[in-house]
């Protein structure tokens, strides 16, 4: 099946106008996590609790027709509660080994509060995100496709926690903070939660047309004047390379890798598309940039003292790197 950019624009402004049924205001963060959706990424939402962080990724998933688990993440979950296991069966007197499958196996899955859970525990999800298979017991299982994860995190809450390392926060194309609404918003929301209304959502988009889109995304054009940019801005996170300006070098100790130039470019190309534009330009970089870049960079301890978080720093980075004007 084949989709037209058109088609494809005006599929995301119908995902975004059910949502509004249920989620007030937000833009924002729905507006990147269709676009790490439709460039097969992750995302990691990072809010205090009451945000509706669960509600939008639920609602999200009966937009867009696709099979939905969640998994509440706890100090005692272990590998196998996500990925399944093998089980004794009994099959006409005989016991076998016979694979059950985990709740991983869905199209979206929401990872709820990602970090109450154990490092071995966060690295079976992890692997089979970058993998997009299982194997058990020897053999190999493969993910549905599409196949996105949402991991939540509390960021007020740091006892009984395991954050993520640096290395496993690679594998989610965006980290989004997702901040306190707006005062109207918020009267609207109490307005909203307060009476009895169920309110029923209905799917905009088959899965035929998200694999369309997402295969779309991949064959969109890139000019080498915006694949220049999106490195540059990258390499420039990484101190003591030539394009490391005073921010890098004075806040940054370790920088992002290739992977972030990577995600730029797919980030950029997506968000062209929901524009019904044929190739990014610069300025769509710079728009998937911080969400990108801010969690594949290790701030130093002056940039601690001066309270100046991974977030900042990154705002302050991207503002500081301009573009060249290359050959």
């Amino acid at each position: 099946m084949s989709i037209t950019p058109e088609k494809a624009a005006e599929l995301c402004v119908a995902v975004k106008k059910e949502l509004s049924k249920v989620i007030v205001g937000q833009e924002a963060t729905i507006q990147e996590l269709l676009v790490s959706l439709f460039s097969k990424g992750h995302c990691l939402l990072i809010g205090v609790p009451g945000l509706a962080k669960t509600l939008l990724v639920k609602s999200l998933s009966e937009v867009i027709g696709v099979e939905f688990n969640r998994i509440q993440f706890t100090p005692d979950l272990m590998p196998a509660d996500i990925i399944g296991a093998e089980l004794v069966a009994d099959h006409g007197g005989k016991l076998v080994f016979e694979y059950q499958q985990g709740p991983i196996f869905s199209n979206l899955l929401l990872a709820d509060e990602i970090n109450r859970t154990p490092p071995k525990t966060q690295a079976a999800l992890l692997e089979a995100m970058q993998e997009k298979r299982v194997t058990v017991g020897g053999q190999t299982h493969v993910l549905p496709d599409p196949f996105l994860v949402v991991a939540t995190q509390n960021p007020i809450e740091q006892e009984g926690t395991y954050p993520l390392p640096e290395a496993q926060l690679d594998r989610f194309m965006f980290s989004l903070n997702v901040g306190y609404p707006s005062i109207e918003e918020e009267r609207e929301i109490v307005k909203q939660t307060t009476i009895h209304q169920e309110v029923e959502l209905s799917p905009v988009i088959t899965l035929e047309e998200i694999i369309s889109i997402q295969q779309l995304v991949r064959e969109l054009p890139v000019s080498d004047h915006v694949i220049n940019y999106a490195v540059d801005l990258v390499t420039a996170t990484r101190p003591g390379s030539p394009r490391a300006g005073a921010v890098t070098n004075d806040y940054i100790e370790w920088g992002a890798g290739p992977r972030a130039s990577q995600y730029l470019i797919l980030g950029a190309k997506a968000l062209a598309l929901f524009e019904g534009r044929l190739s990014p330009e610069t300025k769509d970089i710079r728009a998937v940039a911080s969400s990108v870049l801010q969690h594949r960079i290790v701030v130093n301890y002056k940039a601690t003292g001066q309270g100046l978080d991974a977030v900042k720093v990154t705002e302050r980075l991207i503002a500081e790197v301009r573009e060249e004007t290359y050959a």
